[in-house]
């Protein structure tokens, strides 16, 4: 495992309309530019366990979307999953990255389906392209499809009106006992993954914009056609690996995306539960691997 504080060391600020963005990057400068995208309520930090081993392969970018981590966390900002794909695409941009693929979690699974679907409108209209280009994606558990997204008890709280107090009384116990609930019984966070989880939560007034960053779940049922749409009629090689014990977005999820993508490619990780990364690295890397190398361009 990667400490926060190595993690840091090798970052970056990014100015994104004034507000300083954390990215980082590493890996094989030679290899595929391989974008990851972290979930919520954390922060790009939760690759810490894939990044040597997928950086043996593959040029790799993260960064700490707004609101997250060390990123940035105005209050008086949407938090539209339309927003964090703008700072990506212009992040990718400004580094120079011409294509790409990305491997997603959680919340990041969704900004993954706005970007398939900019990539299907860019196809649509055979427009010159100034953009990164995407060429694949890779999801791990998240309401990739919203219908099936079962929302902790908590984030609905968090949702309600007394939403912005609950979260300024968040403790670092209570997101404990929330993340625990979501990984595998026999892959628990450890007490320093719970430290750094909410360290990177909290700081920068962090708590406040909680509930706010949580409209990603109303946002993915008011944009479901769009986002589930562009994941069933992409061009675009796609794979899902999941953690089928998690509670949230789990085996449940896995049969109903099973039966909306055409020649879903699945991959399951007995025992795993949301944070499959986390969880057992080496499996989502060797699933990944294996996915890419079946999609690798011929001759």
């Amino acid at each position: 495992m990667i400490s926060l504080q190595a993690w840091r060391a090798q970052g970056e600020t990014f100015n994104y309309q004034g507000w300083p963005v954390f990215t980082r990057r590493g890996g094989n400068p030679q290899g595929p530019a391989l974008l990851l995208i972290h979930g919520f309520p954390t922060a790009s930090w939760d690759w810490n366990k894939v990044w040597p081993l997928l950086g043996k392969r593959y040029a790799l970018y993260t960064l700490d979307m707004l609101g997250f981590g060390d990123s940035a966390k105005p209050k008086r900002f949407a938090y539209r999953i339309q927003d964090q794909a703008d700072l990506i695409e212009a992040w990718l941009q400004q580094a120079g990255v011409q294509d790409y693929h990305v491997l997603a979690h959680d919340y990041g699974d969704t900004v993954a389906q706005e970007l398939l679907a900019r990539h299907l409108e860019r196809q649509q209209k055979d427009a010159a392209v100034t953009m990164p280009v995407l060429h694949s994606v890779c999801f791990l558990n998240g309401g990739i499809i919203p219908e099936t997204h079962r929302a902790l008890p908590i984030q609905k709280l968090l949702l309600s009106p007394v939403g912005p107090l609950l979260a300024r009384l968040t403790s670092k116990k209570r997101l404990a006992a929330n993340l625990t609930a979501v990984f595998g019984p026999d892959t628990p966070p450890s007490d320093e993954e719970i430290d750094t989880f909410y360290t990177l939560a909290s700081q920068n007034g962090g708590l406040a914009v909680t509930p706010k960053l949580l409209t990603y779940m109303p946002q993915r049922r008011r944009h479901r056609q769009r986002w589930v749409g562009a994941l069933c009629n992409t061009p675009l090689p796609v794979k899902l690996i999941n953690g089928p014990q998690d509670p949230v977005s789990g085996g449940h999820m896995v049969s109903h995306y099973r039966d909306l993508v055409p020649d879903a490619d699945i991959t399951l990780l007995k025992g795993i539960g949301h944070y499959p990364q986390m969880e057992d690295p080496q499996m989502v890397v060797d699933a990944y691997l294996k996915f890419r190398a079946h999609h690798k361009p011929k001759g």
